[in-house]
This record gives structure tokens, sequence and C-alpha cells, in this order.
């Protein structure tokens, strides 16, 4: 068995990794954000084109665990990172160059929409899945959970601030603008990353301690089955699809809940994002501080957080369904604040995990867990946003009262998020069963 590479990177690797994923938010937010608008409003090209564009790069995430299993080959992670940007840049530009084609060429611009849409989802699984895996080696357990704050709050970053410029450098809309402005944003995303990977991974010659798999036909087939036939990755790699199904489901019917139910004007339901990922924001900095030591006290564990997190979502969950029975009385902000600080909470400490349990197993397979966990999570927010809208659309066929139907979809949120916590608390039962195990071993051999 291969020793796992050392863990010595500081908080200035950390913030050079956050750039990366900076980059990789900015080029997925122009890509599946301000063309969907192009598409629909510009366009008027049906909401369902975008829709099934956004879906097809998420369904061809599930190459993730075969890019994971590449990088496992060679022993290291940043030409994967690299390539996949490459990838991910490209991608966007033929989907900006499709979206202006459609104007004229409706079946041709689509057709390579396909195409840079399918890249979108190749460069995001190869970059996204080392990047992880790289700091899930290099970064030492105390401080996993600050370290994922930190690359989600650069990703973040990222996307504020390409809207922030793309959205004013696109006024007025013209095709050229969009071809000019994605074209920039993807080369100095590159190049971004391109800087800040410079020297952070030691050459595999000068890191004896990693040691390459050997490239074998069939090798990733049984790679993926060694790793699935281990319970504590299979059974995470469900928590992470029904957490992140029961996380992305809400996205698209909370704005229309607060109009239709609340009374909400489309300004007032546009800013309840603003309070939501306020409260992401917030709880992401509460599980990455008490991940850390306070006073040489260390406030919970990363399963506790999780568990918590998922536990906190669920009571969110049941606010949103008491709003739609009580009406515009019930603090209705309070509770999707609430609702964004559990799930941020939950979520880092479920990457903080994640990281933590890459390396675990008899053989290095670190790219693989991790794209399994990383295309789990890619199903569930393809498959989050239609069950959302398709369960409130039946929902308000059922009840007579929006607030019932929306309501409904709430509890059953609430419920999946139940499950989610109790995965995660399950996961600790098979080393509790071990640990029984070798304490009657132990006893049997002293009564001997």
């Amino acid at each position: 068995m291969s020793t796992p590479a050392s863990t010595d990177f500081g908080w200035v690797q950390v913030a050079r990794l956050g750039l990366v994923q900076a980059s990789l938010g900015a080029i997925v937010a122009l890509t599946t954000s301000t063309l969907n608008r192009i598409m629909v409003v510009e366009l008027a090209l049906p909401a369902l084109l975008p829709g099934l564009l956004v879906a097809l790069h998420y369904v061809v995430q599930l190459a993730r665990p075969r890019m994971g299993h590449g990088s496992d080959q060679g022993g290291r992670r940043t030409p994967w990172i690299v390539g996949g940007m490459a990838v991910l840049a490209l991608g966007g530009v033929v989907a900006a160059l499709a979206t202006v084609w459609m104007g004229t060429q409706p079946v041709a611009g689509t057709l390579l929409a396909v195409l840079g849409f399918t890249l979108i989802g190749l460069g995001v699984s190869a970059s996204g899945t080392s990047l992880l895996v790289l700091l899930a080696q290099q970064v030492a357990p105390a401080r996993r959970a600050g370290a994922a704050t930190v690359l989600w709050l650069m990703m973040i970053f990222g996307i504020a601030v390409t809207a922030a410029v793309c959205g004013r450098l696109l006024d007025p809309y013209s095709p050229q603008r969009l071809l000019g402005l994605t074209g920039a944003v993807s080369l100095l995303a590159f190049g971004l990353t391109l800087v800040a990977l410079f020297g952070v991974e030691a050459p595999a010659a000068a890191a004896p301690d990693i040691e390459p798999a050997a490239a074998e036909p069939g090798a990733f087939r049984a790679a993926l089955r060694e790793v699935w036939a281990d319970d504590k990755a299979r059974r995470f790699a469900i928590f992470v699809f029904v957490s992140m199904l029961a996380y992305s489901a809400q996205d698209l019917i909370l704005e229309p809940f607060a109009g239709l139910v609340m009374g909400y004007t489309p300004g007032q339901s546009t800013g309840l994002s603003g309070v939501q990922h306020a409260g992401v924001l917030a709880g992401m900095l509460l599980a990455a501080l008490a991940g850390g030591r306070w006073r040489g006290h260390q406030l919970g564990s990363l399963r506790g957080w999780t568990i918590g997190g998922c536990i906190a979502s669920a009571l969110a969950m049941g606010g949103l369904l008491a709003a739609g029975l009580v009406g515009p009385a019930w603090p209705f902000k309070a509770t999707v604040f609430g609702l964004g600080v559990s799930n941020g909470a939950f979520s880092i400490a479920a990457i903080g995990s994640m990281m933590q349990l890459a390396s675990d197993g008899g053989s290095r397979r670190e790219g693989v867990r991790m794209g399994l966990w990383g295309a789990a999570q890619a199903i569930a927010f393809g498959l989050g946003g239609v069950l959302g809208t398709a369960a409130s659309d039946l929902a308000r066929l059922v009840f007579t009262t929006p607030g019932a139907a929306y309501g409904s979809v709430f509890a059953f949120e609430a419920m999946m998020f139940l499950a989610a916590a109790r995965i995660a608390a399950a996961s600790a039962a098979p080393r509790a069963a071990g640990l029984r195990s070798r304490l009657l071993r132990s006893n049997s051999g002293v009564a001997g």
C-alpha cells in the first residue's frame, strides 16, 4: 500500500487552489446562467432548451470517477486540473458560439450547443475532481473544513464578480459582445489556473511517497468495483445523492412560492436569493470555525456537523411548510436565512468528510472515490430542479391552495434531509461494530 502524500499545504496554497475554483465557477456560471437568459429572452427560444443543456452538463459528469481514476494512474493531479480547465474554457467558447448561431440557424446552433455543454461537463469532471483530491491529499485534517470553505467562498466570489462585470458589459446586448466576453472570461480563467498551480504540486519524481497505479486493461472497472464494495464509500455516495437532491430541489420553487403564497413582488422574491446566500455563507463559516480548535477544544466533529446540518435543514423546510399554511404573517425571511445557514453548515462539513474519506481504503483510489461522490452530486443537482418543479406542478393539481401544494413539496424535502441525516449517522455503525468485535476477541483470548 502506498503512503499518502504529505499534508503540508498552508493557507496560501489553499488560497491558490481557491483561485482555480473561482475560475471554474466563473466559466460555469457564464455558460449555465447568462447563456440561459439569452436563449430564452433575446432569442425567444423555449425555456426547455437551456434546461436540457444544463441537465446535459450534469449527466456528462458521470465521467467523474473515470477522470479520477486517470489522475490516480499518474499520481499527480495538476495535469488533470489544467487539462480539464482547457476543455472547460473551450466548451464555454463553443457554447457561446452555438448560442449566437441559434439566432439564425436554431437546429445547427442547438447541435453545436450539445457539443459545447458536453465539453463543459467533461472539463468540470476532470478539473473539479482532481482539485478536491489534491486538497484532500495535501491539507492537514484539522484544516480541511476551513480549506473547503475557502474553496467554496472563492467559487462564489468568482461567480459574483463574473455576473456583475459581464452584466454591465453585455448591455446593450449584441452577439459580438457575448462572444468577446465569453472568450475573455475563458482565457482569463485558464491563465489564472496556470499561474495559481505553478509549483503547487511536486513532480512525481520528487515525491517518492506517491506511487502511480499500474495501467491495466479493465483497471478502471476493477477500481470502481473495489470502491463501491467499500461500505463507507458506498454509504457516503448515497448520502451525497440524497442530501444534494434535497438541497437542490427547492432552488427553482422558492421564488415562485414567495410570489404566489407570500405576496412578494418580483424584486422582493429575487432579493430572497441574497438572504439565502448570506445564510449559506454564515453556515459555512460557522462549520469551518467549529472544525478548527478553539482554546484547545474542537467544537464538534465533521460527522456531527453534517448530521446536525441535515436535521436543521429539515426543520427549516418545516418552517417553509408552516409559511405556506400561515401565509405572510410567518417570519419568512428569517426562515429562508435559517435554511441557508443549515445548508451551508452541512455542505461544508460533508465536503470536509469527503476529503477525509478520500484516502481511506487499502489502495490508492482517491480519485475514483472523489469522482464517485462528485458524480452522485451531479446526478442529484440535475434531478433536483426537475423533480422540484414537477412535484410542485403536480401538487397544485391535487391541493386546492398554492400554500398547501408547495408545503407538500417542502415536507418531502424535509424527509429527504432526515433520511440523509440517518445515512450519515449510520456510517458510524460499522466502526462501532468493528470495535465491539475486537473487544470480544480480546476478552476471549484473555479467558483462554
